[in-house]
């Protein structure tokens, strides 16, 4: 069995705790040890990597992730309508350029195709491509016409409550770990499109129940806050936006904190804002399309989930041509420039509060856990905007593969 030992390095354990010094042993694909201080583990047949005093932190999980979505920091792409072989290509690329940036999981928002995901997902697990793990979706359910959900495709889809039922468990069939539904529309649909609710509470209840019998997660994109409640009360796991939560969704959120998150995507929005001139999206078109007013609603609303233990987490819509997948760790600075999260809150969210969601033994530097471990250089604890640049990402380590090998070893 391969091991690794990680030495001289500060630990930022996921937990949100301060940094330490000390190594790491990883055999296989778990970590083994964590030493503290001067504690040295045994170093007999191990691969040393000297960190030089860089900071070892958990892989990042992008918690509301859309490889679909075909723009990247390497390709940009102007249009979501590709050739299903050039789209499922793309997706593929995606999710190496996220795994490349330090996100070695990812929660699914929703897909462009019903059968890409879980596609992706097994060929991933079985390193056959390289990817983060994945918690594959379904296509996005509510609406035509906006973005994300392919044209033609029918908004009905059997709306009837036993044909609801039936998509829920046909998408279990399919593999899919999580079903993304529309329960309200967006600014950036149609002008008050976010107030517009797409289900109705007996169409949420009977899909909550469904899952629940299938075994499966729902997800939402919800901006009202009656589609927040709603998702609440039909036992969605994450719902996504949140923008316009009163203080009766933010109590129902607050009492389901344990069993619920949610990635309220700020970096689509402050893209929008402040860097899509080039495509044609400047002030007069953020504001109708409820960009500048949402930035400013969440930088209310964030806090307060925050400061009631609702657990909030990184991950912006990332792969429109202004907002690509590759930016994805830009969300951390977001988080505590607009939202008053500490850089080590903003960690913690990415890493050890991101693993939650994925319901996997990830997101911590800790005796047991998958080797999902990135190497970073400087101290992201200190200024989170260091991991907006793969460079400082002196190594990438997932299931004590390493993705992306340090420069110099010892032996």
């Amino acid at each position: 069995m391969t091991a690794t030992l990680f030495s001289d390095v500060r630990i930022f354990d996921g937990s949100g705790a301060a940094c330490f010094p000390g190594e790491v042993l990883v055999q296989g694909e778990h970590i083994v040890a964590v030493a503290r201080g001067d504690e040295r583990l045994p170093r007999d047949g191990a691969e040393v990597i000297p960190g030089g005093g860089a900071t070892l932190m958990p892989g990042m999980v992008e918690a509301h992730a859309h490889l679909t979505w075909p723009s990247s920091v390497e390709r940009v792409v102007n249009s979501m309508k590709l050739p299903a072989e050039e789209h499922l290509l793309v997706t593929a690329q995606n999710a190496r350029i996220t795994l490349d940036h330090g996100f070695t999981s990812a929660y699914s928002a929703g897909s462009l195709g019903e059968r890409f995901e879980p596609a992706l997902r097994d060929m991933i697990d079985a390193g056959h491509l390289p990817g983060p793990r994945l918690r594959a979706s379904a296509l996005e359910k509510g609406a035509e016409g906006v973005m994300g959900v392919p044209a033609g495709h029918d908004p009905t889809h059997d709306r009837s409550i036993d044909g609801l039922r039936r998509y829920v468990a046909e998408m279990k069939a399919l593999g899919c770990d999580t079903i993304k539904f529309l329960m309200s529309s967006d600014e950036g649909f149609s002008p008050g499109g976010s107030q517009v609710l797409m289900y109705s509470e007996e169409e949420a209840q009977a899909i909550g129940g469904a899952a629940r019998e299938a075994g499966i997660w729902l997800a939402c994109h919800a901006q009202a806050s009656e589609a927040i409640k709603r998702a609440v009360r039909a036992g969605f796991r994450a719902i996504f936006h949140c923008t316009y939560a009163d203080d009766e969704a933010l109590d129902m959120l607050e009492g389901k904190r344990d069993t619920l998150f949610v990635a309220p995507a700020p970096g689509l929005l402050y893209a929008r804002c402040h860097e899509a001139e080039d495509f044609g999206i400047g002030p007069v078109e953020a504001e109708r399309m409820g960009a500048t007013s949402g930035l400013a609603l969440m930088q209310q609303v964030i806090p307060e989930m925050r400061r009631r233990g609702i657990r909030v987490l990184p991950g912006g819509d990332y792969g429109f041509p202004y907002n690509p997948i590759g930016r994805n760790a830009r969300d951390l600075d977001l988080f505590v420039r607009l939202f008053c999260f500490s850089p080590a809150e903003a960690l913690a969210a990415a890493t050890g509060q991101g693993a939650a969601l994925m319901d996997l033994p990830v997101g911590a530097i800790r005796a047991g856990y998958l080797a999902d471990i990135l190497l970073v250089t400087g101290d992201p604890t200190a200024d989170v905007t260091i991991l907006q640049d793969k460079a400082n990402l002196a190594a990438i380590m997932k299931g004590g593969r390493f993705h992306k090998r340090p420069a110099a070893t010892q032996h």
